[in-house]
């Protein structure tokens, strides 16, 4: 059967990008369907303005600490609008960038959404139709709202790029990267910042002690930190005095959306307090986008989340039909969307079977400050066998001389029998920098006695990593 392509990509985010040119460049033809804008989650409303407004809101502690060094800098005044004017022409920059890479690459570009109609056939939304050998769907995630009384009022991760002006207070409800992310990103912009977790402690599946002091970190910024507490309601200004419940229209999820900047609104937490807000920001999880693209009736195997089911080798139980990154839902990060996209290339089009490789994945979250984390944590390792963990606090240099109180965590799990670090958690400025550099050596399989003969960098945080002597712990 001839087809009129041999790849059709549904999704133009990373990993769909990374896939499309690769197979180009094996002379493949190839084309790729997007309906919204080029880039995805991560570069139009995701990783790259979220770390530019980590950067921007940065900048507040920045005058209070160079005056303890001795520079006459006033406070001075955060500007969104001209913030937010930079950024929109960034991210249409960073769009012609990935699309002229497209062209570049020999890639047909559709603007348009696109589903499956057959193991090799899609349809566009515009009525046209494609055959292709093999169909690779990289159609990411979004923010979902919970299901509860008004959460229609409230605004998802997405929306934050989009405001036209700050609210002045903030309930943000969530305890994963999203929510403590944007929780350090708008307090240090101005906003009054409230968050609301209902676990015992924020960022579940990181390092206890470093998941500790991220959220000691967070209350001394400023930010009300609640946890153990959800939110059962939102309504508008007033609602729930003397018993007043949600109208009857804003109980269902959807209805009686709100704009944005169209608060204030009264929220109604599970303990039973209620709080006055300008809006509510839910960074309560992302789900697949799988609905609509006709895979369930083609056999594609789909999760409880929505998640398409795909082997190690990102095929779906249809052999024509791949599927790689947050759409999956295996490790939903850009990176690794990215590599799975190149693993699907080269067992595809080089005849190179590849798996994709999930281990030892580091992890950065943009708090503030940061926390870099690869391998795994020390509550897990206890669990594998005998352990032995070596641990650093301190408050560092740059800011312990002006004064601040902060404190930095550089920490390493090892294996008690084989002497490899198992893992690396820290928690300091540049955390994220810092992590991608260790998580090279214990990729590579460093003992700790690797660790311990390479010189010390001095003075910097990071030499902690290479001078801990004795264990702090064993298990």
């Amino acid at each position: 059967m001839a087809f009129d392509y041999d790849l059709y990509v549904i999704g133009g985010g990373s990993g769909g990008v990374r896939a499309a040119r690769m197979a180009a460049a094996t002379g493949a033809r190839v084309a790729l369907a997007e309906e919204s804008r080029m880039g995805g989650t991560c570069v139009i409303r995701g990783c790259v303005p979220k770390k530019l407004m980590v950067f921007a809101s940065s900048f507040r502690e920045l005058p209070a600490q160079a005056r303890a060094y001795g520079w006459d800098i006033p406070e001075g005044h955060f500007d969104w609008q001209a913030f937010r004017t930079r950024l929109n022409g960034e991210l249409d920059r960073l769009e012609g960038v990935y699309r002229r890479l497209l062209d570049s690459s020999g890639v047909e570009i559709h603007d348009a959404r696109a589903r499956l109609i057959g193991p090799h056939e899609v349809a566009l939304a515009d009525g046209r139709r494609f055959s292709a050998k093999h169909i690779l769907i990289a159609t990411g995630g979004r923010p979902e709202r919970p299901d509860l009384p008004g959460a229609g009022h409230g605004l998802v991760s997405d929306d934050v790029f989009n405001f036209e002006r700050l609210p002045e207070r903030i309930l943000i409800v969530g305890g994963g990267f999203i929510a403590c992310e944007m929780a350090c990103i708008l307090q240090g912009l101005g906003v009054r910042v409230t968050q609301f977790y209902r676990g015992a402690q924020i960022l579940r599946g990181f390092d206890e002690e470093a998941r500790g002091l991220i959220a000691e970190a967070i209350r001394a910024r400023g930010i009300n930190l609640r946890l153990g507490t959800d939110i059962a309601a939102i309504g508008p200004k007033g609602s729930f005095a003397d018993g007043m419940d949600v109208p009857a229209a804003e109980m269902q999820l959807g209805l009686g959306r709100a704009t944005i900047g169209a608060g204030p609104f009264t929220v109604q937490s599970t303990t039973g307090e209620l709080c006055d807000v300008d809006q509510v920001l839910f960074a309560t999880g992302r789900r697949p986008n799988t609905e609509g693209l006709g895979l369930e009736e083609l056999g594609v195997g789909i999760g409880r989340r929505g998640e398409i089911l795909v082997d190690d080798y990102s095929q779906t139980a249809v052999p024509s039909v791949y599927a790689i990154g947050d759409v999956t839902n295996r490790v939903n990060l850009t990176p690794v969307a990215i590599r799975e996209g190149m693993a699907f290339v080269q067992t595809v089009f080089h005849g190179q079977p590849t798996p994709v490789d999930h281990d030892l994945i580091p992890a950065a979250v943009f708090t503030q400050p940061e926390l870099g984390a690869v391998g795994l944590t020390e509550e897990a390792a206890r669990e594998q066998g005998p352990i032995e963990v070596y641990a650093a606090s301190f408050r560092p240099m740059r800011s312990a001389f002006a004064g601040g109180d902060g404190r930095v965590l550089m920490k390493l799990i090892v294996c008690s029998d084989t002497r490899r670090v198992l893992g690396c958690h820290i928690v300091a400025p540049e955390a994220g920098e810092m992590i991608q550099l260790a998580a090279i050596a214990v990729k590579m399989g460093a003992t700790k006695e690797d660790f311990d003969r390479t010189c010390a960098v001095h003075p910097t945080m990071a030499e902690e990593l290479v001078t801990m002597r004795n264990p702090v712990r064993k298990f």
